[in-house]
């Protein structure tokens, strides 16, 4: 297939309990493996992608129960960091990584654990810092239910008000977008990003255990609880650096996202 003239093998690697995680990639150089977060797969992650292939070997990959990968149950964070395991193997054994929202903290307690990781960069890892307040506990289990109810628009309305913070008028708003349908579809991997959110308490203990080179971005178009975050994630970790970035809510147009990624993981 091609993107942005951009041409990606596609292909998949069998994560460590069986399950066949699809992935596609395209460029020369170092291999970078992209974590997408909530509403995303390997698609959404192709812009970026594409722009990054000047300088990496890009990896974007379905994250179990999207696109073309597969979904054993019963799910556990573990298994989808496992998951970046295997990608990162089949890179080569070693990789950079780039990891988006809840698919940061996937990247960054996937580096902690060990996994082979030359360079990590994590774009606001929605964690909690400062005054801004916890997840409602439970909220993965609301939004299993209402999917397996088939209330697929109400798990993301739900997800959009609780975990992301949208204004609920903006979500009635939102729903005759014509990116809902596709909201819409991949609800019931909400509670996944969820639960390896969880309740959005910075894991410092877990954070400080990471030891390749990381750099942790934010948009300055962004909410204050996303930037602080970002910040608060930062000074954990150790050698971090922060950088913040011209853009719009919770996202860097990957003209700008690419040059500051190259510049951070490559010296």
């Amino acid at each position: 297939m091609t993107s942005n003239g951009t041409n990606w093998t596609v292909d998949s690697v069998r994560s460590a309990d069986g399950t066949t995680i699809a992935y596609e990639t395209a460029g020369e150089g170092p291999p970078i493996v992209l974590v997408g977060g909530a509403f995303n797969d390997r698609s959404t992650t192709r812009p970026l992608a594409a722009a990054l292939t000047a300088d990496f070997t890009v990896y974007g990959y379905d994250r179990r129960g999207r696109g073309d990968s597969g979904d054993t149950g019963p799910y556990t964070v573990q298994r989808e960091i496992e998951d970046v395991a295997a990608l990162i193997d089949r890179a080569g054994g070693g990789a950079r990584l780039y990891g988006l929202s809840s698919g940061a903290i996937l990247a960054a307690y996937a580096a902690a654990e060990g996994v082979p990781v030359s360079g990590l960069a994590l774009f606001e890892p929605p964690f909690q810092a400062g005054p801004h307040g916890g997840r409602k506990p439970g909220l993965a289990e609301r939004l299993s239910e209402l999917v397996s109810s088939g209330r697929r628009d109400e798990a993301v309305a739900l997800f959009l008000t609780d975990a992301v913070g949208v204004p609920a008028e903006a979500v009635t708003g939102m729903r005759d977008a014509p990116e809902w349908a596709w909201m819409a579809g991949l609800a019931h991997t909400l509670a996944y990003d969820t639960t390896v959110t969880g309740y959005g308490e910075l894991p410092a203990d877990r954070l400080t255990a990471i030891t390749a080179p990381t750099v942790v971005l934010d948009s300055t178009g962004s909410p204050p609880w996303l930037r602080d975050a970002a910040a608060a994630t930062a000074e954990v970790i150790p050698g971090a650096t922060h950088l913040s970035l011209a853009g719009g809510f919770h996202e860097v147009p990957p003209e700008v996202l690419a040059p500051a990624l190259r510049d951070a993981l490559l010296g």
